[in-house]
């Protein structure tokens, strides 16, 4: 089996939203991910963390803050590709307002 990385973008604006409700929403909002989490079983690798104040490292030693709108990640396992997607369908994040998406990324042995 491969490993699939699962990248989470939402704007700001969702994001905040989310981090001003209250104990109780965040609870019910977690529902449906840990419902998630339970169907995928030993395919869920890593259930990840949200992320927040991504930064550009830039050549010369620069930085900036990153303007992706990356809020969090998984890491699945899959045979491929399509059953990755597969693994994907009908998941939290895609219920969320239509400018939240997800990315997948095979992760590629070196």
């Amino acid at each position: 089996m491969k490993n699939f990385i699962v990248i989470y973008h939402a704007p700001a604006e969702v994001m905040a939203q989310m981090a001003s409700a209250t104990p109780e929403q965040k609870e019910e909002g977690m529902k449906p991910w840990f419902a998630w989490k339970e169907r995928l079983g030993d395919q869920l690798v890593d259930f990840g963390s949200p992320l927040m104040g991504g930064q550009r490292l830039l050549p010369g030693g620069a930085t900036e803050n990153s303007t992706k709108e990356v809020t969090g990640y998984s890491i699945i396992r899959a045979n491929d590709m399509e059953e990755a997607k597969s693994l994907l369908q009908g998941h939290p994040h895609l219920n969320m307002p239509d400018t939240c998406d997800i990315e997948l990324h095979e992760t590629v042995a070196m």
